[in-house]
Protein backbone atom coordinates (compact mmCIF):
# COMPACT_ATOMS: atom_id res chain seq x y z
CA UNK A 1 0.00 0.00 0.00
CA UNK A 2 2.03 3.03 -1.06
CA UNK A 3 2.82 5.56 -3.55
CA UNK A 4 5.24 7.32 -5.84
CA UNK A 5 8.79 9.48 -5.45
CA UNK A 6 8.51 10.83 -2.08
CA UNK A 7 4.45 11.05 -1.92
CA UNK A 8 3.36 12.13 1.57
CA UNK A 9 2.31 9.00 3.60
CA UNK A 10 0.34 8.53 6.81
CA UNK A 11 0.55 11.53 9.83
CA UNK A 12 0.65 8.03 12.19
CA UNK A 13 4.17 7.51 10.83
CA UNK A 14 5.90 10.73 11.80
CA UNK A 15 3.94 10.17 15.42
CA UNK A 16 2.81 6.03 15.45
CA UNK A 17 3.02 4.40 12.75
CA UNK A 18 1.14 4.20 9.40
CA UNK A 19 1.59 0.62 7.50
CA UNK A 20 -1.86 -2.11 7.49
CA UNK A 21 -0.93 -4.82 4.90
CA UNK A 22 1.65 -6.03 6.71
CA UNK A 23 -0.10 -9.10 9.04
CA UNK A 24 -0.56 -12.34 7.47
CA UNK A 25 -4.50 -13.52 7.73
CA UNK A 26 -5.54 -11.81 11.55
CA UNK A 27 -7.52 -13.83 13.87
CA UNK A 28 -9.41 -12.66 16.51
CA UNK A 29 -8.84 -14.24 19.70
CA UNK A 30 -10.20 -13.21 22.96
CA UNK A 31 -7.96 -10.15 24.48
CA UNK A 32 -6.41 -10.23 27.85
CA UNK A 33 -8.44 -6.99 28.90
CA UNK A 34 -11.55 -7.00 30.96
CA UNK A 35 -13.24 -3.94 29.41
CA UNK A 36 -15.24 -5.31 25.88
CA UNK A 37 -13.76 -3.13 23.00
CA UNK A 38 -17.25 -1.94 22.05
CA UNK A 39 -20.81 -1.19 23.75
CA UNK A 40 -24.05 -1.36 22.27
CA UNK A 41 -24.92 2.66 21.33
CA UNK A 42 -28.57 4.13 21.27
CA UNK A 43 -29.12 5.42 18.66
CA UNK A 44 -32.98 7.30 17.74
CA UNK A 45 -34.42 5.66 15.26
CA UNK A 46 -36.27 8.88 13.94
CA UNK A 47 -37.28 8.50 10.64
CA UNK A 48 -37.28 11.98 9.67
CA UNK A 49 -33.04 12.40 7.99
CA UNK A 50 -30.56 14.73 9.49
CA UNK A 51 -27.52 15.94 8.09
CA UNK A 52 -24.27 15.10 10.49
CA UNK A 53 -26.47 12.52 11.96
CA UNK A 54 -24.53 8.80 12.26
CA UNK A 55 -25.27 7.31 8.82
CA UNK A 56 -25.60 10.22 6.80
CA UNK A 57 -22.81 9.30 4.21
CA UNK A 58 -22.98 11.68 1.86
CA UNK A 59 -20.10 10.52 -0.54
CA UNK A 60 -22.09 7.45 -1.69
CA UNK A 61 -24.71 9.37 -4.33
CA UNK A 62 -24.53 12.33 -6.68
CA UNK A 63 -23.78 15.40 -5.61
CA UNK A 64 -22.81 14.79 -2.06
CA UNK A 65 -18.45 15.16 -3.23
CA UNK A 66 -17.56 17.32 -6.10
CA UNK A 67 -14.57 15.23 -6.60
CA UNK A 68 -16.49 12.24 -6.81
CA UNK A 69 -19.68 14.05 -9.00
CA UNK A 70 -21.20 10.36 -9.88
CA UNK A 71 -20.41 9.31 -5.91
CA UNK A 72 -19.00 6.31 -5.03
CA UNK A 73 -21.80 3.29 -4.68
CA UNK A 74 -19.76 0.82 -6.54
CA UNK A 75 -16.72 0.84 -4.44
CA UNK A 76 -18.88 0.77 -1.59
CA UNK A 77 -20.73 -2.38 -2.15
CA UNK A 78 -17.34 -3.86 -4.12
CA UNK A 79 -15.91 -3.78 -0.50
CA UNK A 80 -19.32 -5.12 1.10
CA UNK A 81 -18.81 -8.36 -1.67
CA UNK A 82 -14.67 -8.79 -0.69
CA UNK A 83 -16.24 -8.64 3.26
CA UNK A 84 -18.62 -11.92 2.30
CA UNK A 85 -16.22 -13.71 0.08
CA UNK A 86 -13.52 -13.37 3.45
CA UNK A 87 -16.68 -14.72 5.91
CA UNK A 88 -17.31 -17.47 3.64
CA UNK A 89 -13.43 -19.17 4.55
CA UNK A 90 -13.02 -21.07 7.44
CA UNK A 91 -10.57 -19.04 8.62
CA UNK A 92 -13.30 -16.28 9.24
CA UNK A 93 -15.67 -18.90 11.34
CA UNK A 94 -12.87 -19.87 13.44
CA UNK A 95 -11.93 -16.24 13.92
CA UNK A 96 -15.55 -15.68 14.94
CA UNK A 97 -15.27 -18.46 17.99
CA UNK A 98 -13.93 -16.42 20.59
CA UNK A 99 -14.85 -12.89 19.98
CA UNK A 100 -14.96 -11.25 23.15
CA UNK A 101 -18.36 -9.56 22.59
CA UNK A 102 -21.69 -10.72 23.34
CA UNK A 103 -23.97 -10.72 20.54
CA UNK A 104 -21.43 -10.23 17.65
CA UNK A 105 -21.39 -13.30 16.18
CA UNK A 106 -20.08 -14.92 12.34
CA UNK A 107 -23.94 -15.32 11.15
CA UNK A 108 -24.89 -11.92 12.56
CA UNK A 109 -22.03 -10.30 10.84
CA UNK A 110 -22.75 -11.92 7.30
CA UNK A 111 -26.54 -11.42 7.49
CA UNK A 112 -25.77 -7.47 8.50
CA UNK A 113 -23.44 -7.15 5.36
CA UNK A 114 -25.92 -8.83 3.24
CA UNK A 115 -28.68 -6.50 4.40
CA UNK A 116 -26.94 -3.45 4.31
CA UNK A 117 -26.02 -4.20 0.90
CA UNK A 118 -29.53 -4.88 0.06
CA UNK A 119 -30.29 -1.28 1.49
CA UNK A 120 -27.44 0.15 -0.13
CA UNK A 121 -28.86 -1.27 -4.03
CA UNK A 122 -32.44 0.19 -3.47
CA UNK A 123 -31.78 3.29 -1.55
CA UNK A 124 -32.13 6.39 -3.96
CA UNK A 125 -30.57 9.29 -1.11
CA UNK A 126 -28.41 9.58 1.98
CA UNK A 127 -31.05 10.42 3.70
CA UNK A 128 -33.33 7.40 2.48
CA UNK A 129 -30.44 4.96 3.51
CA UNK A 130 -29.65 7.31 6.64
CA UNK A 131 -33.25 6.27 7.89
CA UNK A 132 -33.57 2.70 6.94
CA UNK A 133 -30.25 1.72 8.36
CA UNK A 134 -31.17 3.58 11.71
CA UNK A 135 -33.83 1.29 11.66
CA UNK A 136 -33.15 -1.76 11.40
CA UNK A 137 -29.03 -1.98 12.87
CA UNK A 138 -27.76 -2.02 16.16
CA UNK A 139 -24.64 0.61 16.49
CA UNK A 140 -21.72 -0.90 18.83
CA UNK A 141 -19.44 2.07 19.46
CA UNK A 142 -15.78 1.06 20.26
CA UNK A 143 -14.54 2.13 23.91
CA UNK A 144 -12.05 4.01 22.31
CA UNK A 145 -8.35 4.54 23.70
CA UNK A 146 -9.75 6.64 26.73
CA UNK A 147 -12.98 4.49 27.65
CA UNK A 148 -15.12 6.94 26.58
CA UNK A 149 -14.91 6.67 22.38
CA UNK A 150 -12.37 8.64 21.63
CA UNK A 151 -10.44 7.04 18.69
CA UNK A 152 -7.48 8.57 16.80
CA UNK A 153 -7.43 8.05 13.30
CA UNK A 154 -5.01 7.96 10.48
CA UNK A 155 -4.38 6.91 7.05
CA UNK A 156 -2.54 4.59 4.61
CA UNK A 157 -1.77 4.58 0.96
CA UNK A 158 -0.41 2.38 -1.58
CA UNK A 159 2.33 4.70 -3.29
CA UNK A 160 4.13 3.70 -7.15
CA UNK A 161 6.86 3.71 -7.46
CA UNK A 162 10.08 3.12 -10.46
CA UNK A 163 12.17 0.21 -9.61
CA UNK A 164 14.47 -1.93 -11.68
CA UNK A 165 14.92 -5.62 -11.56
CA UNK A 166 18.68 -5.31 -12.27
CA UNK A 167 21.29 -3.24 -9.99
CA UNK A 168 23.17 -0.19 -11.72
CA UNK A 169 25.04 2.14 -10.91
CA UNK A 170 21.73 4.17 -10.54
CA UNK A 171 19.28 1.60 -8.97
CA UNK A 172 21.15 0.53 -5.75
CA UNK A 173 18.67 -0.07 -2.84
CA UNK A 174 17.17 -3.67 -3.45
CA UNK A 175 13.73 -4.99 -1.53
CA UNK A 176 13.97 -9.22 -0.77
CA UNK A 177 12.51 -11.82 -0.64
CA UNK A 178 11.66 -13.90 2.42
CA UNK A 179 14.49 -15.98 3.34
CA UNK A 180 13.47 -19.98 2.54
CA UNK A 181 14.51 -20.96 5.91
CA UNK A 182 13.91 -17.68 7.89
CA UNK A 183 11.15 -19.94 10.09
CA UNK A 184 14.53 -21.69 11.58
CA UNK A 185 16.27 -18.19 11.88
CA UNK A 186 16.96 -17.89 15.99
CA UNK A 187 15.74 -15.35 17.97
CA UNK A 188 16.68 -12.10 18.38
CA UNK A 189 16.52 -11.93 14.16
CA UNK A 190 19.17 -10.21 13.02
CA UNK A 191 17.97 -6.12 13.55
CA UNK A 192 18.13 -3.69 10.47
CA UNK A 193 21.57 -2.40 10.13
CA UNK A 194 22.71 -6.19 10.60
CA UNK A 195 20.98 -6.89 7.17
CA UNK A 196 21.08 -3.92 5.46
CA UNK A 197 23.25 -1.75 7.01
CA UNK A 198 23.83 2.06 8.25
CA UNK A 199 23.47 3.31 4.05
CA UNK A 200 21.26 0.47 2.75
CA UNK A 201 24.05 -0.72 1.13
CA UNK A 202 25.39 -4.02 2.66
CA UNK A 203 24.82 -5.46 -0.45
CA UNK A 204 27.39 -8.34 -1.47
CA UNK A 205 27.84 -8.64 2.57
CA UNK A 206 24.45 -8.79 3.50
CA UNK A 207 23.03 -12.93 4.59
CA UNK A 208 20.30 -11.67 2.13
CA UNK A 209 22.20 -11.70 -0.86
CA UNK A 210 21.14 -13.40 -3.74
CA UNK A 211 17.30 -12.51 -2.80
CA UNK A 212 16.72 -9.41 -4.63
CA UNK A 213 13.43 -8.74 -6.11
CA UNK A 214 13.88 -5.17 -7.35
CA UNK A 215 16.26 -2.04 -6.66
CA UNK A 216 15.07 1.61 -5.95
CA UNK A 217 16.60 4.59 -6.88
CA UNK A 218 16.25 5.94 -3.47
CA UNK A 219 16.38 4.84 -0.11
CA UNK A 220 14.05 6.47 1.14
CA UNK A 221 11.68 4.98 -1.21
CA UNK A 222 12.91 1.74 -0.76
CA UNK A 223 12.20 2.42 3.42
CA UNK A 224 8.81 3.64 2.61
CA UNK A 225 7.63 0.40 1.02
CA UNK A 226 9.05 -1.56 4.12
CA UNK A 227 6.42 1.28 5.98
CA UNK A 228 3.94 0.86 4.00
CA UNK A 229 3.82 -3.29 3.27
CA UNK A 230 2.80 -3.15 -0.57
CA UNK A 231 3.39 -0.78 -3.25
CA UNK A 232 2.67 -1.01 -7.14
CA UNK A 233 5.64 -0.68 -9.00
CA UNK A 234 6.88 0.58 -12.75
CA UNK A 235 9.67 -1.17 -13.91
CA UNK A 236 12.16 0.87 -16.04
CA UNK A 237 14.18 -1.63 -17.65
CA UNK A 238 10.85 -3.89 -19.13
CA UNK A 239 7.90 -0.65 -19.76
CA UNK A 240 5.64 -2.87 -17.73
CA UNK A 241 4.11 -2.67 -13.97
CA UNK A 242 4.03 -5.22 -11.56
CA UNK A 243 3.71 -4.79 -7.23
CA UNK A 244 5.20 -6.39 -3.94
CA UNK A 245 3.31 -7.22 -1.14
CA UNK A 246 4.22 -8.00 2.54
CA UNK A 247 5.97 -11.54 2.85
CA UNK A 248 7.20 -11.51 6.41
CA UNK A 249 9.14 -9.54 8.96
CA UNK A 250 11.88 -9.55 11.88
CA UNK A 251 10.31 -10.24 15.24
CA UNK A 252 10.88 -6.53 16.12
CA UNK A 253 8.36 -3.48 17.42
CA UNK A 254 7.74 -0.35 15.66
CA UNK A 255 9.65 2.65 16.20
CA UNK A 256 8.55 6.13 15.07
CA UNK A 257 11.26 7.76 13.45
CA UNK A 258 9.18 11.41 13.64
CA UNK A 259 9.49 10.83 17.13
CA UNK A 260 12.94 10.00 17.22
CA UNK A 261 13.87 12.87 15.31
CA UNK A 262 11.53 15.63 17.73
CA UNK A 263 13.24 13.83 20.65
CA UNK A 264 16.71 14.65 19.54
CA UNK A 265 15.45 18.30 18.79
CA UNK A 266 15.73 17.47 14.78
CA UNK A 267 11.44 18.48 14.43
CA UNK A 268 9.59 20.51 16.06
CA UNK A 269 6.01 19.12 16.91
CA UNK A 270 4.16 21.26 13.96
CA UNK A 271 7.04 19.29 11.92
CA UNK A 272 6.40 15.97 13.03
CA UNK A 273 3.75 14.92 9.50
CA UNK A 274 5.15 13.50 6.95
CA UNK A 275 6.27 16.65 5.21
CA UNK A 276 7.83 17.52 7.90
CA UNK A 277 10.06 14.21 7.68
CA UNK A 278 10.56 14.00 4.06
CA UNK A 279 11.38 17.72 4.14
CA UNK A 280 13.93 17.00 6.95
CA UNK A 281 15.82 13.91 5.61
CA UNK A 282 15.54 16.01 1.48
CA UNK A 283 18.03 18.70 3.54
CA UNK A 284 19.95 16.08 5.67
CA UNK A 285 20.21 12.98 3.68
CA UNK A 286 23.29 11.85 5.33
CA UNK A 287 20.83 11.46 8.57
CA UNK A 288 19.17 8.81 7.22
CA UNK A 289 22.51 6.81 7.96
CA UNK A 290 21.50 7.44 11.75
CA UNK A 291 17.81 7.23 11.98
CA UNK A 292 16.63 4.50 9.88
CA UNK A 293 18.16 1.72 11.57
CA UNK A 294 16.28 3.00 14.40
CA UNK A 295 13.12 0.95 13.37
CA UNK A 296 15.51 -2.64 13.43
CA UNK A 297 12.59 -4.83 12.39
CA UNK A 298 13.62 -5.92 8.52
CA UNK A 299 10.31 -6.37 6.21
CA UNK A 300 10.27 -9.23 2.89
CA UNK A 301 7.97 -9.22 0.18
CA UNK A 302 6.99 -11.26 -2.68
CA UNK A 303 5.90 -9.72 -6.53
CA UNK A 304 2.55 -9.86 -6.70
CA UNK A 305 1.77 -8.98 -10.49
CA UNK A 306 -1.24 -7.02 -11.00
CA UNK A 307 -2.36 -7.73 -7.25
CA UNK A 308 -4.28 -4.64 -6.40
CA UNK A 309 -3.75 -3.93 -2.75
CA UNK A 310 -4.80 -6.47 0.16
CA UNK A 311 -5.36 -6.25 3.79
CA UNK A 312 -4.81 -8.46 6.43
CA UNK A 313 -8.41 -10.79 5.54
CA UNK A 314 -6.45 -11.08 2.53
CA UNK A 315 -9.03 -9.29 0.73
CA UNK A 316 -8.42 -6.36 -1.44
CA UNK A 317 -8.58 -2.85 0.07
CA UNK A 318 -10.86 -0.40 -1.48
CA UNK A 319 -10.00 3.16 -1.53
CA UNK A 320 -11.99 5.45 1.32
CA UNK A 321 -14.30 2.23 2.15
CA UNK A 322 -12.02 0.25 3.92
CA UNK A 323 -9.96 0.41 7.40
CA UNK A 324 -7.12 -1.11 9.57
CA UNK A 325 -7.64 -2.27 13.17
CA UNK A 326 -6.55 -3.96 15.98
CA UNK A 327 -7.90 -7.49 14.67
CA UNK A 328 -7.79 -9.30 18.40
CA UNK A 329 -10.47 -7.00 19.03
CA UNK A 330 -12.17 -5.47 16.48
CA UNK A 331 -14.74 -8.02 14.08
CA UNK A 332 -12.67 -8.76 11.22
CA UNK A 333 -14.78 -7.87 7.61
CA UNK A 334 -17.67 -6.24 9.42
CA UNK A 335 -19.97 -3.51 8.93
CA UNK A 336 -18.49 -0.05 10.33
CA UNK A 337 -19.20 3.26 10.11
CA UNK A 338 -16.48 6.14 11.07
CA UNK A 339 -17.37 10.10 12.13
CA UNK A 340 -13.96 12.16 11.84
CA UNK A 341 -12.06 14.50 10.31
CA UNK A 342 -10.73 13.90 6.76
CA UNK A 343 -8.58 15.96 4.75
CA UNK A 344 -9.59 16.43 0.93
CA UNK A 345 -7.83 19.31 -1.86
CA UNK A 346 -9.76 21.89 -2.44
CA UNK A 347 -10.14 24.01 -5.49
CA UNK A 348 -7.28 26.13 -4.60
CA UNK A 349 -4.96 23.29 -4.58
CA UNK A 350 -4.78 23.20 -1.17
CA UNK A 351 -6.14 20.58 1.88
CA UNK A 352 -9.21 21.42 3.18
CA UNK A 353 -10.36 19.23 5.88
CA UNK A 354 -14.34 18.23 6.70
CA UNK A 355 -15.64 16.24 8.94
CA UNK A 356 -17.88 13.26 7.72
CA UNK A 357 -19.67 10.32 8.26
CA UNK A 358 -18.41 7.05 6.27
CA UNK A 359 -19.31 3.50 5.67
CA UNK A 360 -16.39 1.36 5.68
CA UNK A 361 -15.52 -2.46 5.82
CA UNK A 362 -13.15 -3.99 8.45
CA UNK A 363 -10.44 -5.45 6.07
CA UNK A 364 -6.91 -4.27 7.39
CA UNK A 365 -4.22 -4.18 10.41
CA UNK A 366 -0.99 -3.05 11.26
CA UNK A 367 1.75 -3.74 13.61
CA UNK A 368 1.16 -0.29 15.30
CA UNK A 369 -2.78 -0.42 15.40
CA UNK A 370 -3.20 -1.74 18.52
CA UNK A 371 -5.86 -1.23 20.66
CA UNK A 372 -9.45 -0.30 20.49
CA UNK A 373 -8.53 3.50 20.11
CA UNK A 374 -6.87 3.33 16.51
CA UNK A 375 -8.05 3.21 13.40
CA UNK A 376 -6.21 3.40 10.59
CA UNK A 377 -8.07 4.73 7.14
CA UNK A 378 -7.03 3.42 3.22
CA UNK A 379 -6.83 6.35 1.24
CA UNK A 380 -6.29 4.84 -2.13
CA UNK A 381 -3.38 4.71 -4.53
CA UNK A 382 -1.40 7.65 -5.69
CA UNK A 383 -0.15 10.91 -5.47
CA UNK A 384 -3.07 12.33 -4.06
CA UNK A 385 -3.71 9.48 -1.73
CA UNK A 386 -0.37 9.94 -0.61
CA UNK A 387 -0.77 13.73 0.25
CA UNK A 388 -3.96 13.37 1.82
CA UNK A 389 -2.68 10.25 4.01
CA UNK A 390 0.19 12.69 5.28
CA UNK A 391 -1.63 14.70 6.65
CA UNK A 392 -4.72 12.71 8.10
CA UNK A 393 -4.28 12.94 11.87
CA UNK A 394 -6.95 13.77 14.63
CA UNK A 395 -9.79 12.10 16.86
CA UNK A 396 -13.16 10.68 16.10
CA UNK A 397 -15.50 7.54 16.74
CA UNK A 398 -15.69 4.69 15.31
CA UNK A 399 -19.09 2.56 15.28
CA UNK A 400 -20.44 -1.58 14.15
CA UNK A 401 -23.75 -1.99 12.36
CA UNK A 402 -25.01 -5.35 13.04
CA UNK A 403 -28.67 -6.45 12.46
CA UNK A 404 -31.03 -5.64 15.25
CA UNK A 405 -32.19 -9.36 16.52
Amino acid sequence: MIKKSLALVSLSWGIVCVSSMWSAVAQVSTPSRVQPPLRLFRVETDRTPRVGWLGWDEQLFPGGNPSLPLGDRPALLAAIDHSLSYLEKRSAIAAYQNYPVRGITHDRVRRSLIRFRQLLVSSNSTAELQVAVRREFDFYRSVGNDGRGTVKFTAYYEPVYYASRVRTGEYRYPLYRRPPDFDQWPQPHPKRVDLEGEDGLLGERSRLRGLEILWFRDRWEAYMVHIQGSAQIELTDEGTRTSVGFAGGTDYPWTSIGRQLSKDGKLAANQLNMPGIINFFRNYPQEMNNYLPRWERFVFFQENPGRPATGSINVPVTAERSIATDKSLMPAGALALIHTSLPYVGSNGQMEYRTVNRFVLDQDTGSAIRGPGRVDYFMGSGQVAGDRAGVTGGNGSLYYLLLKR
